[in-house]
């Protein structure tokens, strides 16, 4: 199976069809009334942006911003409880207040969405072809059915979906993820529409599909010549996809203009904060990231003045006057005073004609802009220090955890009453690891990798199905109740989600306690331990007596985080700890892990699929496919000279937040989804995918599918990866 290498040397969209806005959207407002007594919740508030035919915005902020809520507006999806005002045009046309049936015309036809979650998004008891059908035939009744089948085979073409005319009649639940994204997006195309809003998109893909399906919405504006309105969290995919930027905050704008305005010339401390705290793969020394503290104030009580002013550095008093406008650059007030009149000339007052015009919600923005003030100079930056148990050669420290062959295969089993094993599935197939004292090894792959299931019998601390697990040089297969009860006490995990890890009926003080209690401390020393580790994770030992709940994503990590740390372990194992977070949160719980590591001399195995996150805190990394890890080797060498062709298109598929760099690279794009780990392919299990198999000789390809291949040493150095022609 071949791929689609895609360069990005042009410009993102290309040039717009005309200046005549397509979609144009003025201070929209959505106003969600308070239940039983609560205050209204004010979701969006003055949201103005308008898109021409062929050009992509993105729009971009934290969860909770507003994002979503503002394009559900747009599209006439919200509850009838929403209170909304402003304007909607489309081609002119006001379609804000339209009745239902006025707007079900408009949507599919003229206005068309990808949702987050294609499995909702997609009826479970109607075939994807007929859905695709009736996206086509609900504009066109009087269309022969005929032609709305072979329209639809033509969109499942079109995105991508092997043997199209077969899968034409196949259920939402036989598609993976991936390919259920390309059914929407198929969908959003059926009808040729002039604006796609994308909300979310890619957020619950892995990355080879992210791109896969970037690719796609490229191809979608190309066939169509729509405006793309591309709402995410995720600054790298917006760096390379789009043309202007709109960046949210406590449901307004706070700042836009074109992309590289926005990322090279930002001038809004919130806006130069998100991008500094973005871990970046194609810096060799970022250094800490930059973290924002606190948390996104609430819809439901905005403090007076700037909403940002809370966490900001550079906050003065007179920000919590008034909330300052969005105003072009270069007509802010350069001392920083607020004009008099600009909370009352409203959110949406200072826009100019020029819809490119960089435009900022910020009284000291002139004075960012006469200092030439970068993020690091306005936000305090932890200084990490090296960890002294990661000094010296890597032989000669002490070995935490060791694997060798392990072997978890899942039986596949058939029948109700009397079941019979019918296969397995390869979760886990023979891979071989060890982490040495105060270091990071990674671990990172595909979903349905093996990743979870590695971690899962490295902490059942039991007899594997095959091969060995060694905890500071003790074989678990070997120890008895009690050896193993003592040993974990040097092996803590961190799980990804702390909602749902944290037991929401007991209180901080309990949660942390817990473990200390069971290992028999004493209460005096179990009080002193809980406190000193809630000011070594950085929360307030007043908020003790606390729920989780009563806790932001952030700090119930932190919470999670000093649970583990409650025994003084050696070894910690993160299950995705900061995949659940937003990007300025994730900052300091990267920026904390990192401190615990240089202070405590913790070891750990680091889970994840982000891997600008990986190569900003790992010593090592493994990466996995189908249940064998392919290659391994320090992280600087793996990333800058990837062997396997899995790691290279891994490495290539991950945006990189600077859109010179994302628009100048060139991405391998895979074809297809990770096979089943119960029917992994024959000789090597990457084959099917490979971007090197079709251009091999006929004798080297065989060798391929029949023979699989070993991990091997490469490039000379601390490398190794499995396959026949790594160096080829």
């Amino acid at each position: 199976m071949s791929t689609d290498t895609v360069a990005n040397t042009e410009t993102v969209s290309g040039t717009p069809a005309g200046d005549t806005p397509v979609l144009e959207v003025t201070d929209l407002t959505v106003t969600f009334g308070g239940l039983n007594g609560n205050p209204d919740v004010r979701a969006v508030r003055g949201v103005s942006y308008s898109v021409r035919r062929g050009e992509v915005l993105g729009i971009v902020g934290e969860s909770g911003s507003g994002k979503s809520v503002s394009s559900m507006a747009a599209m006439g999806l919200l509850p009838e409880h929403a209170r909304i005002t402003g304007s909607v045009r489309l081609h002119g046309e006001e379609i804000l207040g339209l009745d239902d049936r006025t707007m079900a015309r408009k949507r599919g036809r003229v206005i068309s969405m990808v949702f987050q979650d294609p499995l909702s998004g997609l009826t479970p008891v109607y075939t994807v072809g007929d859905q695709l059908a009736e996206a086509v035939l609900i504009h066109d009744p009087s269309a022969p059915k005929a032609r709305a089948r072979a329209r639809a085979v033509e969109l499942l073409e079109l995105v991508g979906i092997p043997n199209a005319a077969q899968r034409y009649r196949s259920f939402p639940h036989e598609f993976s993820g991936g390919m259920r994204q390309r059914v929407m997006i198929a969908m959003a195309m059926a009808n040729n529409p002039d604006v796609i809003i994308c909300d979310e998109p890619t957020t619950a893909l892995d990355v080879t599909i992210q791109a896969q399906i970037l690719d796609l919405l490229r191809t979608a504006r190309r066939e169509t010549g729509a405006a793309i309105v591309m709402i995410t969290h995720d600054l790298g995919v917006v760096a390379g996809f789009v043309d202007r930027v709109l960046v949210m905050y406590a449901g307004r704008p706070v700042e836009t203009g074109r992309v590289d305005d926005i990322y090279y010339r930002s001038r809004m401390p919130y806006t130069m904060g998100l991008l500094g705290a973005v871990p970046r793969m194609d810096l060799e020394h970022q250094g800490a990231l930059v973290p924002i503290k606190g948390t996104p104030p609430s819809l439901s009580d905005l403090p007076p003045g700037c909403p940002f002013a809370p966490r900001c550095p550079l906050a003065r008093p007179e920000c919590d006057l008034a909330e300052p406008e969005l105003l072009t650059i270069g007509a802010q007030p350069s001392g920083g005073e607020i004009r008099e009149g600009a909370a009352a000339a409203g959110p949406g007052a200072g826009r100019e004609a020029d819809a490119d015009a960089q435009r900022v919600a910020c009284v000291r923005s002139g004075e960012i802009t006469a200092q030439g003030w970068t993020a690091r100079d306005i936000y305090p930056v932890p200084e990490i220090p090296d960890s002294p148990a990661a000094a010296g050669d890597r032989a000669d420290r002490a070995e935490m955890l060791r694997v060798q062959d392990l072997v978890k295969h899942h039986a596949l089993t058939k029948g109700a009453v009397f079941k019979r094993r019918v296969g397995s599935v390869y979760a886990v197939d023979g891979i071989d690891f060890d982490i040495r004292e105060g270091e990071t090894l990674a671990l990172v792959g595909e979903s349905g990798c093996g990743k979870s299931s590695t971690l899962m019998e490295i902490m059942d601390l039991a007899r594997p199905q095959r091969g060995t697990i060694s905890v500071m040089g003790r074989d678990v297969a070997t120890l008895g109740r009690a050896d193993r009860f003592a040993l974990r006490r040097d092996m803590q995990i961190v799980f990804q989600d702390p909602m749902s890890s944290l037991d929401p009926r007991m209180t901080v003080f309990d949660i942390i306690a817990e473990p200390l209690r069971t290992h028999g401390r004493r209460a005096e020393e179990v009080t002193r331990r809980v406190y000193e580790l809630i000011d070594l994770v950085g929360l307030n030992t007043e908020h003790v007596t606390r729920f989780p709940a009563e806790f932001s994503g952030g700090q119930r990590q932190r919470i999670g985080i000093a649970r583990a740390l409650a025994l003084e372990p050696r070894l910690l194992v993160l299950d995705e700890p900061v995949s659940a977070l937003d990007v300025s949160i994730q900052a300091g719980v990267v920026n904390l892990l990192q401190e615990l590591q240089a202070r405590l001399g913790l070891s750990y195995l680091f889970v994840a699929h982000d891997l600008s996150v990986v190569r900003h805190i790992a010593d090592r990394v493994a990466v996995m496919y189908l249940g064998r890890i392919v290659e391994i080797g320090d992280t600087r060498s793996v990333y800058s000279r990837p062997s396997h062709p899995y790691t290279q298109a891994l490495l290539s598929a991950i945006p990189i937040p600077d859109p010179e760099k994302e628009r100048a690279r060139t991405h391998i794009v895979l074809d297809g989804d990770l096979p089943s780990p119960a029917d992994p392919p024959s000789g090597c299990r990457f084959r099917t995918r490979c971007q090197k198999f079709a251009l091999l000789p006929e004798a080297d390809r065989e060798q391929c599918r029949s023979v699989e291949p070993q991990i091997l040493a490469v490039n000379d150095g601390d490398q190794a990866a499995a396959c026949h022609f790594a160096e080829r």
